[in-house]
């Protein structure tokens, strides 16, 4: 089988389309032709500085595929020959809290991804897709797609009326935005792009804000919501963002802290002093996934997709994703299945 392997620490220009044998399935395991795999920002950092990770070279990057099952191991009653499968990003987070042993299974990461055209798993690393979606649409959730549903559903509770705040329109954000317009919330949405707002209104938007325009928007959150802040702020900037986000916020509520895409230093009084709960997201549980699959399916939700791109056009996927210019998924097409 194809892969793609990091080689050297030279960034993307690195990564190195290989011929690797695959083998087969082993007890508990099952064999998965890959079809797609959307790119997250780990992913590109993973690729241009893979010596901050640690990884042994040459390594295979990627979190996020999704294919059809070729073979089962012995034991593996769960799953058959034809599925469409999902690969978790944890394979070892099945339910429960994250744990460190959980940390040391990320695809992409602790493990060997999935930039390939074939891959073993373990049985509970996979999970059924979502039978309305194709699979270059089911390869953009198991890092976006599940790090914002574990957000504002599993840990924020979010109901009708709550007004969220989204930053950009990342992945993560636009499925933040989908999956509050789902739950009856108002979200309102940043970015330094009319046009990419104008998208976001069409996804439900409650509100938009252009934060090159208003570069205090902050400010312009709170006078949309009657100078109380939100509910919910989804925090993808890191700390070059925090402090506004923070004065975003309502008293007692809550921020769920997800990227690092900007620098900046954080004065943790006003977290005090606003009693807010700063949580930590990275990615969820199986439990969870599937608990998201079943509301994609019930609701007909639909990934946004910016781009894809063919298997032997990977390296110009993650070019795009450093121009930093997208709104929503960025998608290699390794053979899809419509």
């Amino acid at each position: 089988m194809r892969a793609y392997q990091i080689t050297s620490n030279k960034g993307i220009d690195s990564l190195q389309l290989s011929d690797i044998k695959c083998g087969d399935p082993g007890p508990g395991e099952v064999k998965v032709r890959l079809r797609a795999s959307s790119i997250n920002y780990r992913d590109l950092v993973t690729v241009e500085d893979p010596d901050a990770r640690g990884l042994a070279l040459p390594f295979i990057p990627n979190s996020d595929g999704a294919g059809e099952i070729m073979s089962v191991g012995r034991g593996v009653e769960d799953f058959f020959v034809g599925d469409r499968v999902m690969t978790c990003f944890f394979q070892d987070w099945l339910n429960g809290e994250i744990t460190s042993s959980v940390m040391n299974s990320a695809l992409g990461g602790a493990l060997e991804g999935v930039l390939r055209e074939t891959g073993i798993f373990k049985k509970d690393g996979l999970i059924k897709s979502p039978g309305s979606l194709s699979d270059i649409e089911a390869a953009t959730l198991p890092c976006a797609g599940l790090t914002a549903w574990h957000a504002l559903v599993e840990k924020g509770r979010v109901i009708a009326g709550d007004t969220v705040l989204l930053l950009g329109t990342g992945g993560v954000s636009l499925f933040a935005l989908q999956f509050a317009v789902m739950h009856g919330a108002l979200p309102i949405i940043t970015s330094s792009s009319d046009e990419k707002l104008e998208r976001a209104k069409a996804l439900g938007a409650w509100k938009t804000i252009n934060y090159v325009d208003n570069p205090d928007w902050s400010n312009e959150v709170l006078t949309l919501t009657g100078g109380a802040g939100v509910d919910h702020v989804v925090e993808v900037g890191g700390a070059g963002t925090l402090a506004k986000s923070i004065e975003s916020t309502k008293i007692g509520g809550n921020i769920y802290l997800i990227g690092i895409l900007a620098n900046g230093e954080v004065n943790p009084t006003a977290l005090m002093r606003k009693s807010l709960n700063l949580h930590g997201i990275y990615v969820g549980s199986r439990a969870m996934f599937e608990r998201m699959n079943k509301a994609i399916d019930a609701n007909n939700l639909r990934p946004v997709i910016h781009q894809t791109f063919a298997f032997e056009e990977a390296k110009e996927a993650y070019r795009t994703m450093r121009l930093k210019q997208h709104a929503g998924k960025l998608v290699i097409d390794m053979g899809a299945q419509i």
